[in-house]
């Protein structure tokens, strides 16, 4: 007989000899169902696993901490159940600072406190390519800085941060085309200069993850592969990012061909949905205005059931070359926005980010894509037995 029960988290749990309950894991009360199989049958064992690898579940940590204070943040993921996140605004010593802007003390403090509560980085949450391609006054605030310089300044800081947190990746972007133009012309420039970030994040060892982003030269799907066509360069991944294509006034028909336009060049998922507002009229550019639309993954216009589902298809040729570059697999990174969002991040709370990870959850078992929460195994190895 099913029974209710709380906070299941494993894929398969035994709870008494003989039996193997297989469990629905997201972070709330689920039904549970038990097959019993006999004790060492590796056969009937091997045939209940999943077929295709898990992802793994990260998150933003400043979606989830009202003052941007780390500790608060890492209590927040770590209650969540979540083992990896990246860092972008952070603080550490009684200010709010950009990963970017941490001196070392505080670089050093930041790697003691993720130890302590057992959380590791995805990647780098830099604003790399966050800035204008060309010295034009197109009626933005997007800074200029010549690219040798960035190069030499703002990609070697990243990199630096790399290096200290121990994080195999760093976020990037592919450079602010002039306001009201059309991308497409300006993508040789910018695959250039992306290759020259992945040539130097090759020399430290780090990989580069490129993100899908509206008013950028790489706002879609399709733009995306071009760049990283060019680029080829192995450590030269790219993001996929629903909110971020949905927020244009694509429906989920065109966001998935976005997604399966850039999937051969896929490294990760940023999770973020997007309720398409039909009195907001369309101009080609997303504005402060229309960024107050976030919802969870579950409700969007995104339509993430079908991206993943394509995901789940493709998932073991992604998760090998994630694995060949040093990573642990396919990340799902929560971003969710759910109380605003901006043009360098956004917030959802601890109580959002809490709801955006259920969403995210339920999902997943509705498509049968398997990932991990931590356990009490986790918490035993962390006590030493």
């Amino acid at each position: 007989m099913a029974r209710r029960i709380p906070a299941a988290t494993a894929a398969w749990q035994t709870d008494t000899p003989g039996s193997v309950s297989r469990i629905c894991r997201c972070p709330q009360f689920q039904v549970r169902t038990e097959d019993t199989v006999p004790q060492n049958s590796d056969a009937k064992l091997k045939s209940l696993q999943p077929e295709t690898p898990p992802v793994i579940i990260s998150a933003f940590a400043d979606e989830a901490a009202n003052s941007k204070s780390v500790v608060e943040q890492f209590a927040v993921l770590a209650a969540l159940g979540l083992e990896y996140y990246s860092p972008r605004f952070l603080n550490i010593s009684g200010e709010v600072k950009n990963i970017m802007k941490l001196d070392k003390a505080e670089l050093k403090t930041l790697k003691s406190l993720q130890d302590d509560y057992g959380l590791k980085v995805t990647s780098i949450g830099s604003p790399i390519g966050k800035v204008k391609l060309l010295d034009v006054d197109d009626g933005t605030h997007n800074r200029f800085v010549p690219f040798a310089k960035y190069l030499k300044e703002d990609v070697a800081t990243a990199i630096e941060r790399a290096k200290a947190l121990d994080a195999r990746l760093i976020r990037g972007f592919s450079f602010y085309h002039p306001r009201g133009t059309d991308p497409a012309p300006h993508v040789p420039q910018a695959a250039e200069q992306l290759t020259a970030i992945a040539e130097k994040c090759a020399q430290a060892d780090v990989v580069f993850a490129l993100e899908v982003e509206a008013n950028l030269i790489g706002q879609n799907g399709r733009l995306m592969a071009e760049l990283a066509r060019r680029v080829n360069r192995p450590n030269f991944i790219c993001i996929f990012d629903g909110g971020n294509i949905s927020s244009q006034n694509l429906d989920p028909v065109r966001c998935l061909a976005e997604f399966q336009a850039m999937r051969k060049y896929l490294g990760y998922l940023h999770i973020k949905d997007y309720r398409i507002d039909p009195n907001l009229e369309w101009t080609g550019v997303v504005d402060e205005e229309r960024l107050k639309n976030f919802v969870p993954c579950d409700r969007g216009d995104s339509g993430h059931e079908a991206i993943f589902r394509d995901l789940r298809d493709n998932l073991p040729a992604i998760d090998k070359k994630m694995k060949k570059l040093g990573l642990p697999g396919v990340f799902l990174e929560l971003e969710p926005h759910l109380k605003g969002g901006g043009q360098f991040g956004g917030f959802s709370g601890p109580d959002g980010l809490g709801v955006a990870c259920r969403a995210l959850c339920r999902l997943l078992d509705y498509v049968g894509l398997d990932y991990q929460l931590r356990t009490f195994d986790h918490i035993r190895r962390a006590r030493g037995f």
